[in-house]
């Protein structure tokens, strides 16, 4: 380890910036959010320091640097482009054993900046000893990814109780049982959800009690997006990484499951067309039977649980029951897969609206308002229109759209395996039966196809 990891109060104490340029403002900004009172020495200050200035924020000590300007002074930054100025305010402060950082130059530093991720009052750090300020920021990027902002709202809920524990429980073993219990349990997606006034309560009762509550399972609808795992949220990510056992369905894709933590119990409930592996009804019932036996529960869909995903008719059920749960949007099809296929759904030009149908087949008929659907400048997003194709653009000519009206199949989009067929309501069809075309897919119709071409970026075969 070639530095000590050590957080500094600086709140209220005076720290020394020597230097008015931008990379000054940048470390001006850290210790202003810090607490600290920051003096910075220039003949010149950049437009963002001069702002700060004005606005009372920090203190310009107009022009040269002298010595006298460390005096009282808890840290000391230098960030001039004078090599020589630099070195001396190094010198000069490491001999009044003041705490010096010149930037980018760590042979002159007795600390240095980290890359910090910051969830207030949770504050995490990133440092690579200034081998590769590069590097720190690219793993600060990830933790950002996986850390998220609710925990500074946790931290300064626990940080309320501390007191009290300690009350509470005499023994150090005591008090860290308590708290991982409380991590552990329901309490944190409490906070994570917002609802930080029942997980204080929780926690109170749970102090009072000094026992263990019956473990409160918990039932999570997350939405896959349509089918690349980086199109995951945050929160879907982590929740399926806190799952006891996942429900999921076929167009949930198999790189997406890769991702549910390792020992959580897998149920495939997927429907496929004209056979239905799971009944809804059942389905229904076993996320209640297994958030009843106090699990973390997965309803784990593709696209968006609430377009097309009947999300809404089994939180119904969760909420007949009394169970808790959670919703968690995914990206739509509509807008993955045509975002991925370089086909905007909106368009100044093109398209003023868009509308979301289903294509399904019952008894071979396809029942849609056609009098709604067909307006002018509107986009048209059919889902699950793969088996009833040649149908449904025959029907919307018949209805008085033109049979020469751009329109776009997408297989498996936003995956590697993506194609987009492009033609027209009258072409499409046939252009689709002389492939091997597999669900699931989307059908867009309007203007906005014609873009295809020259806004397709996303190219799979192409990738590495």
């Amino acid at each position: 380890m070639e530095y000590l990891p050590v957080f500094f109060d600086i709140r209220e104490r005076r720290c020394v910036v020597v230097g008015g340029g931008d990379v000054a403002a940048r470390k001006v900004g850290l210790l202003l959010r810090a607490g600290g009172r920051v003096h910075v020495t220039a003949p010149q200050l950049n437009e963002e320091l001069a702002a700060l200035e004005a606005q009372g924020d920090i203190h310009w000590q107009q022009g040269g640097y002298e010595v006298a300007r460390l005096d009282d002074a808890a840290l000391v930054v230098a960030a001039t482009d004078d090599a020589a100025l630099n070195r001396r305010v190094s010198e000069q402060a490491r001999e009044r054993n003041i705490p010096v950082n010149v930037v980018d130059q760590p042979a002159l530093c007795s600390f240095i900046f980290p890359s910090i991720v910051d969830r207030a009052p949770v504050t995490v750090a990133v440092s690579t000893g200034g081998a590769s300020p590069v590097l720190a920021r690219m793993l600060r990027a990830h933790l950002e990814a996986v850390i998220p902002a609710g925990y500074g709202r946790l931290a300064a809920l626990m940080g309320e109780f501390r007191s009290k524990v300690r009350e509470r429980f005499s023994g150090t073993d005591q008090r860290r049982r308590f708290w991982e219990k409380v991590l552990l349990g329901p309490v944190t997606e409490m906070v994570f959800a917002g609802r930080e006034r029942e997980a204080a309560g929780l926690i109170r009762r749970q102090l009072e009690q000094g026992a263990e509550e019956q473990a409160q399972g918990e039932v999570y609808l997350i939405g896959a997006g349509p089918g690349d795992p980086d199109l995951l949220t945050f929160r879907a990510l982590r929740l399926m990484q806190h799952a006891d056992v996942v429900f999921y369905d076929r167009l949930v894709a198999t790189a997406i499951l890769d991702m549910v933590r390792r020992d959580a119990q897998r149920i495939y409930v997927g429907k496929k067309r004209d056979y239905h592996t799971v009944r809804q009804e059942e389905i229904n019932r076993l996320l209640v039977e297994h958030a009843r036996q106090g699990k973390k529960v997965v309803r784990l869909k593709g696209g968006d649980p609430f377009i097309f995903g009947r999300g809404g008719e089994e939180i119904e059920s969760l909420s007949r029951e009394g169970i808790p749960f959670q919703v968690i949007p995914g990206i739509t099809a509509a807008s993955g897969c045509a975002a991925y296929a370089g086909i905007p759904l909106t368009h100044r030009d093109h398209a003023q609206s868009v509308l979301f149908v289903t294509g399904h087949l019952k008894e071979g008929a396809v029942a849609l308002d056609w009098e709604r659907i067909i307006q002018p400048q509107q986009t048209l997003v059919i889902y699950m229109g793969l088996a009833g194709l040649d149908r449904l653009c025959g029907e919307l000519a018949a209805h008085g759209l033109d049979s020469t009206t751009p329109a776009a199949l997408v297989e498996q989009g936003t995956t590697p395996r993506q194609r987009v067929f492009t033609g027209t309501l009258e072409s499409l069809p046939e252009m689709v039966r002389r492939e091997t075309v597999h669900a699931p897919t989307l059908l867009i119709v309007g203007e906005v196809v014609r873009l295809h071409g020259t806004l397709a970026w996303f190219r799979p075969d192409q990738s590495s």
